[in-house]
């Protein structure tokens, strides 16, 4: 029996995605790939995406990443969660953790017998019945102990997790080919991608070919014509600045997204350096004056010049076109207020691995990959929506946020949770029950009625639950060592390093 010719696999472009895309393929699919990266030095990328969620961890255990290993490569923390500072008033905070909040029964999500406790006066603030947002605000972490495990992500250098990526797969026996995309051929009759031709002459041939080439969308938007649905009406920040800093103080275990008169910002803490960044609307602040607002409120050394970063919220009418798949930021954009963006890359791959297409592009395949992708771009959208929609802020970015249209699918979902305190996460959708619970109070939404059911529970019994539930969350965060100690016995070899190294 002949053996099937290898499909080739032409991946345009580096960056996180190009290189999560090469460590995928070449640990899962490589007796029946050729894989070739095509990328240059001399076009930078974003290289800001440094924050992201639990999936991560599936993804890394897919690619056979060592947590140990990439951390000090990397020079990452663990994130519990984002802490939300003055978003729904300029003096509110709340952290929107990983966690799940309380426990729910089938009567009822957590938050119903909360809303009931609280009635009663028998409950304290919601945040107090979640084991990972306690340890984020106690500074605490540990993995791999005995007890319950917390649910974490990681805070990690965009450039140096590229680069670790890139020794894994060339280590591997990938090809990667230096050089800048001149032209993209494409097949007169089928329309399909055929080869890259180099700016040096050469050629680089494929069967399937991945576009990571940003915002531009080399190959799915030039090439291919594939349109750009616009979503600044509902998200309007276009422009970011990212500066990296020195240390001033332990890394604490979660983000920081600090909202100001136009926008946010954020601050990421590595074990070597702190990322820090503004994102806003260029029709309320300029660009020299998020600027100097950036360097003015960041804490530590810049050790960097701010970068700025112009983009447009929205998505490709099609992720999947032809031959031609788009990833990142060439399928679409959502800024990074969730730390969506590197999830959103790596669950569209093991989308893509599952269907692979080895025996021909088949158009059913296409069209559910493509409905796929748009409805959880779409779900991850109205989270980000909710934040700045459901806010009490004065300025007139925020006024006109709160004063906006929203997707219909957005709005069923605040009816929902005002009419009844409900919440849910269908199939499509990335964020649990807790995730929205979490966010609606912490932006002040507070329910007009809530799952009468709640009240099967007598008010006695729900105060001593409640309060047993709170005791027990304490008492295991107090065993937690502080985040930064456990960092400097789990990976000693990147605390060590100097931030002059970043």
């Amino acid at each position: 029996m002949d053996t099937p010719a290898k499909t080739r696999v032409v991946i345009a472009g580096g960056g996180t995605a190009g290189w999560l895309a090469a460590a995928l393929f070449m640990r899962q699919l490589r007796p029946l790939v050729d894989v070739v990266l095509v990328e240059s030095e001399e076009i930078g990328t974003v290289g800001v995406g440094e924050a992201t969620i639990p999936t991560v961890q599936a993804f890394h255990a897919l690619i056979g990443v060592d947590e140990r290993e990439f951390m000090a490569a990397t020079g990452a923390t663990f994130k519990l969660g984002i802490a939300f500072e003055g978003w729904a008033r300029a003096d509110d905070r709340y952290i929107h953790s990983f966690g799940d909040v309380g426990r729910a029964t089938w009567m009822g999500d957590f938050q119903h017998f909360w809303l009931e406790a609280q009635a009663n006066g028998d409950a304290g603030p919601f945040s107090d019945y979640c084991l990972e947002l306690q340890a984020a605000e106690a500074g605490r972490f540990a993995t791999g102990q005995t007890g319950r495990r917390l649910n974490h992500a990681y805070h990690f250098d965009a450039g140096r997790y590229a680069k670790y990526l890139r020794a894994r797969c060339e280590a591997a026996g990938l090809t990667r080919r230096e050089g800048r995309i001149a032209r993209v051929d494409r097949d007169p009759g089928t329309g399909h991608i055929t080869a890259l031709a180099l700016d040096d002459g050469s050629r680089v041939e494929g069967d399937i070919f991945l576009d990571c080439t940003g915002f531009r969308g080399l190959l799915i938007g030039d090439a291919l014509g594939v349109g750009y649905e616009d979503w600044g009406h509902w998200l309007p920040a276009d422009r970011a600045l990212a500066v990296q800093t020195t240390s001033v103080e332990p890394a604490r275990p979660y983000t920081r997204a600090i909202a100001h008169d136009a926008g946010w910002q954020w601050r990421i803490p590595l074990q070597h350096r702190v990322g820090n960044g503004i994102v806003y609307d260029s029709d309320f602040l300029s660009d020299d004056a998020a600027r100097e607002r950036l360097l003015g409120s960041v804490e530590g050394t810049p050790l960097t010049e701010p970068k700025l970063i112009r983009f447009t919220t929205g998505r490709r009418q099609r992720a999947w076109e032809g031959n031609c798949i788009a990833l990142s930021l060439a399928s679409g954009f959502v800024e990074p207020l969730e730390s969506t963006s590197i999830h959103l890359v790596m669950v569209a791959l093991t989308r893509l691995l599952q269907v692979f297409p080895f025996d021909g592009i088949n158009p059913s395949v296409v069209a559910r990959y493509n409905d796929q992708s748009r409805r959880e771009l779409e779900g991850v959208r109205d989270f980000i929506i909710l934040h700045y929609h459901l806010n009490q802020r004065s300025e007139p970015f925020w006024k006109r946020c709160a004063t906006m249209p929203i997707p219909d699918t957005l709005a069923q979902r605040i009816a929902l949770f005002v009419e009844g305190g409900q919440a849910f996460q269908s199939g499509d959708d990335l964020f649990r029950v807790s995730s929205w619970s979490q966010v609606m109070l912490g932006q002040r939404l507070t329910p007009q009625n809530w799952h009468r059911l709640a009240r099967l529970m007598p008010a006695d019994r729900l105060a001593q639950s409640l309060a047993e539930l709170k005791a027990g969350i304490a008492a295991e965060v107090a065993k937690l060592p502080q985040h930064q100690a456990f960092l400097a016995g789990y990976c000693p070899e990147a605390t060590a390093r100097p931030a002059a190294a970043a």
